[in-house]
């Protein structure tokens, strides 16, 4: 079955219908954003009978409702209650143009190419249009709101078409009589007969192909599934605004009475609180988006559903899945939001403290984001008993897993479903092991291509050796507590690069995670350039410190090193030895050998459906 209809609809005819409120816009449209210029180009083409493009229009009154508002210039024409029968997918701005250049008499609310607003009647100069039909773009003016045009900085009228007297007098036609002049007409007769003929040809050349214009136009039918009309909107956008799901879904809630952008964003006008503020009010969860929120909520409805139709004896490809995937977000009725929302913000709030117990304490420390969607959910259902040990253990285990194993990057949802509905049998079952626990490996040379402190298996092996308790080589404080009193830190070179490159060792040997760590700004200028033979003993006697080698090789330990090593500036056995040092936390922390691996389950069926 066909979604669609390909025809052609009259200039005049969807003018009349935007007008009427027969065709409205829906909520999730941005606002009309053409300027002057873009204006003036519009009126041209299609007095030239050039294309502009087709429209692309959705049948109202199926299944996928939203909220709709009217065309820009018509909002108090247009009682809030009517309810449209076509919604503009595409071709927003160029029919919002010509409504209100050709369908009403108020000015223009438009911009100058620079971006300054200004209010604006359109007219073409009948001489010029008659006179250079090929060099229309100079017949096309804009007067102000009070339909003068001035100079010397305002100062000046130079053309007063304030009246319609005046308009005839000096054949200024007015772009909002286009399609219906009988009037204009009528008073040109009185007041300038002798200009009729020149108008005459005007109407002829001008104004019949403006009466006569066809504009291709599809219809999606109100069949259309949601997600496809999110999706043709994407495609179709010209100005290349992606729709994101919140905003879709915000205007669907909205049909049934629900403002959601008040419940995220909060409203001082109608005294709504931010869900979103509330969740950031831990540092930790900042930048935590409405998208995320839905696919955890969508985790949560979705897995109910599944049980239902469980109970329901139901079997096979008659059970519904868990999923966080945008088809199914998109397919979230009001009543899942409503049942889920105030448990997930909870969930989340949960998170945060699940994070920190694991020893992260800033929003820019975190691995992943995406694997915050299911632990939040997972959270939200548990509630208290998160705390569990047997639980608590198994979610830290899993939570290791995704981040070391770098599980949780590119296109995760389905894995995110897996991760939600295996966590929960596993807490049951401890030989339930979830795929993510089971597929994740970290090889021992994966260490050699950590370099960059933003990859999540950098992030997470930096975290690990923070929460052993590493203690800083200048200040008598941990890291920790260096980098929650804000005083600057440093990922620095334990071998310093310099001494490095001048002793013939390559950037790929010196340059990973093996050879760095977090330290404060004040010790990091101490070793500057340095062998660690020179460095150390500079460090520990400088009188603020005061160290013996005893206590500097305590320090230097809790940061996974091996202090004789480094005395000896024995680089390649310091490297080797501090492998086997953060293997050994990672295999802490996964509950599994750092070099055994496991043959990974493909998710291609994320990529195939995106």
């Amino acid at each position: 079955m066909t979604t669609f209809d390909s025809t052609k609809a009259s200039l005049n005819d969807l003018l009349r219908e935007i007008r009427e409120g027969k065709i409205q816009l829906p909520d999730f449209q941005r606002g009309w954003v053409w300027d002057d210029d873009h204006i003036r180009d519009l009126l041209v083409s299609i007095a030239r009978s050039f294309p502009i493009g087709a429209v692309m229009l959705l049948e109202a009154g199926g299944e996928v409702r939203f909220e709709t508002r009217p065309v820009e210039g018509l909002e108090k024409q247009i009682p809030k209650d009517q309810k449209p029968e076509k919604l503009i997918l595409d071709g927003q701005q160029r029919l919002t143009t010509l409504t209100q250049a050709l369908a009403l008499d108020a000015p223009v609310r438009t911009t100058t190419a620079k971006g300054k607003k200004i209010k604006r009647h359109y007219y073409f100069d009948i001489r010029k249009a008659v006179e250079m039909p090929h060099a229309l773009e100079e017949a096309v003016i804009a007067v102000d709101e009070n339909k003068q045009l001035r100079s010397n900085f305002g100062r000046d009228v130079v053309l007063d078409l304030s009246s319609q007297e005046l308009e005839c007098q000096q054949l200024y036609f007015p772009c909002n009589q286009i399609m219906g002049s009988d009037d204009w007409e009528a008073t040109l007769h009185q007041v300038a007969p002798e200009h009729f003929g020149t108008y005459m040809t005007f109407r002829s050349q001008i104004l019949a192909p403006f009466r006569s214009y066809q504009l291709p136009v599809i219809l999606l039918k109100k069949e259309t599934s949601k997600e496809a009309v999110c999706l043709v909107f994407e495609k179709v956008n010209t100005g290349g605004v992606q729709l994101s799901v919140f905003e879709l879904i915000t205007a669907s809630y909205a049909a049934d009475g629900y403002n959601l952008r008040d419940d995220w964003f909060g409203s001082k006008v109608r005294n709504v609180e931010s869900r979103r503020a509330r969740i950031e009010q831990d540092d930790l969860l900042k930048g935590t988006e409405a998208t995320e929120f839905l696919q955890a909520i969508s985790l949560l409805h979705t897995f109910e559903q599944r049980l239902a139709d469980i109970a329901a004896g139901k079997t096979g490809k008659q059970v519904r899945p868990v999923s966080a995937k945008r088809a199914d977000v998109l397919q979230l009725p009001l009543s899942a939001w409503q049942q889920w929302a105030d448990d997930l913000e909870a969930g989340f709030k949960l998170v945060g403290r699940f994070l920190r117990k694991e020893c992260f304490y800033s929003r820019k420390e975190l691995p992943y984001s995406t694997q915050l969607v299911p632990l939040a959910a997972v959270l939200a259902r548990l509630g208290d008993r998160w705390l569990e040990p047997r639980i608590y253990d198994k979610l830290a285990r899993w939570y290791w897993c995704g981040v070391l194993g770098e599980l949780y990057g590119g296109a995760v949802e389905t894995r995110m479903a897996n991760d939600y509905e295996e966590l929960l049998r596993w807490f049951e079952d401890d030989e339930a092991l979830p795929r993510t626990v089971r597929d994740a490996s970290f090889q021992p040379d994966r260490f050699d291509t950590l370099r960059s402190r933003l990859s999540a298996a950098y992030k997470g092996i930096n975290i690990l050796v923070l929460r052993e308790g590493s203690k800083d080589w200048f200040w008598k404080a941990s890291i920790r507590e260096l980098d929650a009193s804000e005083i600057a830190l440093d990922i620095h070179h334990i071998f310093p690069r310099n001494w490095c490159e001048s002793t013939g060792i390559a950037r790929e040997e010196y340059d990973s995670i093996l050879n760095k760590t977090p330290i404060s700004y004040k010790a990091n200028r101490k070793i500057g350039g340095d062998a660690p033979s020179e460095y150390l003993p500079r460090i520990q006697q400088e009188k603020q410190v005061g160290l013996s080698d005893e206590e500097m090789d305590a320090l230097l330990t809790s940061h996974a090193i091996a202090p004789e090593l480094l005395r000896a500036n024995d680089f390649y056995r310091f490297i080797e030895d501090r492998r086997r040092r953060l293997a050994g936390l990672i295999e802490s922390a996964m509950g599994k050998k750092v070099n055994q691996a496991y043959e990974q389950e493909e998710y291609a069926s994320d990529f195939q459906e995106q």
